[in-house]
């Protein structure tokens, strides 16, 4: 049962595919039992409807961004280390030769990372691995990571140095233990983390589980943006916000459940 569960991709239990599906349920109900049908389907639409708006995936951002706080003062936090995770990538970008390149999301925790660097003249590490899907001329034929995508970026486009590179994590626990391990061998305990504010509490954890002191620097705070009437209307955004903040509290409920010595079935990789 726990490998067909483990089986099961992301997406189809996260919205919006997760609702397109209890639409069809519904609709395949209709003609035997038209009450059950119609309440299947349109609870489901309705849903979809409210968490595509801003104001609906605000129910579940601001829960998550609750746990965190801007950091203030990152000179005085005592960091010996930034560390900065990767989130997603563009592949075989053309306008870059074919490498991969950091996605919106990634480049706006290099950003953070570059200031923050800037600020406190703290080493950096980047982490981030999941696969290789291309070449960079400077490495030959390694494998092209999502970490080695960031570094690029931040000493290319943001002037920053880079002084380690971790290649091979699949997720945010895999994140932590093999930058861990990069930071003790040079006597770093306590660092800097970067990554968004929805996805803090789950990093910190793991970074805290790998046995690292952690300074949260969260960035990309959307709960407190002001209650417009434009956030009542259904749109992409809308959507993005609410499948991580539903797929980050999951991640949470997980983490816990594991660190209480069950053995759930995790909602997936990041």
């Amino acid at each position: 049962m726990l490998d067909l569960l483990n089986a099961i991709p992301r997406d189809l239990i996260l919205p919006p595919a997760s609702l397109f599906l209890l639409i069809a349920i519904g609709l395949l109900l209709w003609r035997r039992w038209p009450r059950a049908g119609r309440i299947v389907a349109g609870t489901a639409l309705a849903a979809l409807a409210f968490l595509s708006t801003p104001g609906g995936a605000g129910l579940f951002v601001a829960p998550l961004e609750t746990m965190t706080a801007p950091l203030r003062a990152p000179g005085r936090a005592g960091a010996q280390a930034i560390v900065v995770l990767a989130a997603g990538r563009v592949r075989r970008a053309p306008e870059y030769g074919g490498r991969d390149i950091p996605d919106y999301t990634a480049l706006a925790r290099l950003r953070y990372a570059a200031h923050l660097q800037r600020l406190t003249g703290l080493p950096l590490l980047v982490s981030g691995g999941n696969g290789s899907s291309g070449v960079d001329p400077e490495i030959g034929d390694r494998a092209w990571s999502k970490a080695h995508a960031m570094a690029a970026a931040l000493r290319e486009d943001f002037g920053v140095p880079v002084r380690w590179i971790e290649p091979r994590s699949r997720d945010t626990g895999e994140n932590a233990s093999y930058s861990a391990a990069l930071l003790r061998a040079d006597g770093v305990q306590r660092i800097l983390l970067v990554t968004d504010a929805m996805h803090m509490p789950r990093a910190r954890a793991a970074f805290a589980r790998a046995g690292l002191d952690v300074v949260e620097a969260p960035t990309m705070f959307f709960s407190d943006q002001g209650p417009l009437l434009q956030g009542w209307v259904p749109s992409a955004e809308g959507m993005r916000r609410s499948w991580y903040a539903i797929y980050e509290l999951l991640g949470i409920g997980w983490y816990r459940l594991r660190d209480a010595g069950v053995r759930p079935v995790p909602p997936g990789r990041t």
